[in-house]
């Protein structure tokens, strides 16, 4: 059955705010909402990546920008936070600030976004997006390690990968790591992308570039690392519509490659993709992973400044014992009309 078929055949689900069985999806799990996390005054709250730690608490790194910013504050002016737990569904207070912004003179100038946490060969591994410019066209991976989960930090002086060359599909930058250890010893690095033509010179204005994803290889941990081809591995452009891809989170289980992304276009804007792999290179096509937020938990009225409420984005899972155990996401609202992060528990 061709995606656009599988769309269509979907059908509609039901609200319940304590369990959704997402009976439409190739995802092999169910959601119920645990709430929002995080909600901070005077900030906007992004990009929930969770890990547990040695001392059995629950760590996330987050993205945060002043919400005087409004909602673009996450291109030029946003840091990364630490905050612990001593379980999921607990309060989580703030440590502070693990990766701010450098300054002039550095790849990660004027903003550190998209943390992506993991614990490999002995360390912790901190990928994450930067920018020297305030602007998209200078958004670089990097990754920063530590010994330990309250740091000190190592902070790279250049990013793990750089844009394709010009006229390439991924010319304009590197950015949304999505990351795997592969069971060969190679380290695999998902990275989106889209061309800098497109991006400035659409016919449609509405189109600013069309959201791919790419792999890149490398034989150690900090690279070099090199493109696994010169086409992207997911491109939804041929769908039609602008379909696009964005915010993949990969991980391994029984030998295949799974992955879980914001839809943008193939079912609905306001949902999560499910995807699978033999290889990590080719892909059985998407099925829908989780719904939109209204579908968990009752939402007052959208506030006007925010545009993108009622949206889970940024899907991260945190693993306990090696299991997926709960999903954390990004999602705009909250009691301060910024945005926070939103938890649900895997069952």
């Amino acid at each position: 059955m061709s995606v656009l078929a599988a769309v269509a055949a979907l059908p509609k689900t039901s609200r319940s705010n304590e369990i959704m069985a997402n009976m439409s999806s190739g995802f092999p799990y169910k959601l119920k909402a645990v709430g929002r996390a995080l909600e901070l005054e005077g900030y906007y709250v992004w990009c929930n990546s969770p890990i547990m730690g040695p001392d059995n608490k629950v760590h996330v790194f987050f993205s945060r920008w002043a919400s005087s910013k409004k909602m673009g504050g996450w291109l030029n002016g946003c840091e990364i936070a630490h905050a612990v737990a001593d379980h999921p569904e607990a309060e989580f207070r703030v440590i502070g600030t693990v990766l701010a912004p450098r300054g002039e003179g550095h790849w990660d100038a004027t903003t550190c976004h998209n943390p992506h946490i993991q614990y490999l060969d002995g360390q912790y591994c901190l990928f994450y997006m930067g920018n020297s410019n305030g602007k998209t066209d200078t958004k670089r991976i990097g990754l920063a390690t530590s010994k330990s989960l309250y740091g000190p930090w190592t902070r790279p002086d250049k990013p793990l990968l750089e844009p394709g060359a010009p006229g390439a599909w991924d010319d304009h930058c590197t950015t949304n790591p999505a990351f795997v250890k592969h069971p060969n010893g190679q380290y695999w690095l998902y990275y989106k992308s889209w061309n800098s033509n497109d991006y400035y010179n659409s016919k449609d204005p509405l189109i600013r570039g069309n959201r791919k994803y790419g792999l890149a290889v490398s034989d150690q941990l900090t690279g070099p690392y090199k493109r696994y081809s010169a086409d992207p591995v997911i491109d939804f452009s041929s769908l039609g519509n602008n379909n696009q891809f964005e915010d993949a989170f990969v991980w391994m289980n029984k030998g295949r490659f799974n992955m879980l992304a914001r839809d943008m276009g193939v079912f609905d804007h306001e949902v999560g993709l499910y995807l699978d792999s033999k290889d990590g290179v080719r892909w059985n096509r998407p099925e829908i992973a989780y719904q939109a937020l209204k579908e968990y938990t009752d939402l007052p009225p959208a506030p006007q400044h925010l545009k993108r409420y009622g949206r889970l984005e940024r899907p991260q899972i945190l693993f306990v014992k090696g299991k997926p155990a709960y999903l954390f996401a990004a999602t705009q609202g909250g009691q301060y009309e910024t945005a926070s992060s939103f938890i649900l528990k895997i069952i």
